[in-house]
């Protein structure tokens, strides 16, 4: 009856590790997603910000260009 009981403890207390470890798993999956994300997110901006930086020295070039 012990070795029963010790059984069943032993047994629940490992489904509780893997639930765990499960729910660690999918936090961790969706971590991942979330970085690449604001990875995409991020060279996006600078892509942008790289094409404002062109155009304002485009217009600093004509604004130069028709001082002279």
């Amino acid at each position: 009856m012990r070795i029963t009981v010790a059984l069943v403890v032993i047994a629940v207390l490992a489904g509780c590790g893997v639930e765990t470890a499960t729910t660690a798993a999918t936090v961790a999956a969706a971590k991942k997603q979330e970085i690449e994300q604001g990875k995409k997110t991020m060279d996006q901006m600078q892509q942008d910000i790289g094409k404002a930086m062109e155009q304002v020295q485009q217009e600093a070039g004509r604004k130069e260009d028709a001082a002279k």
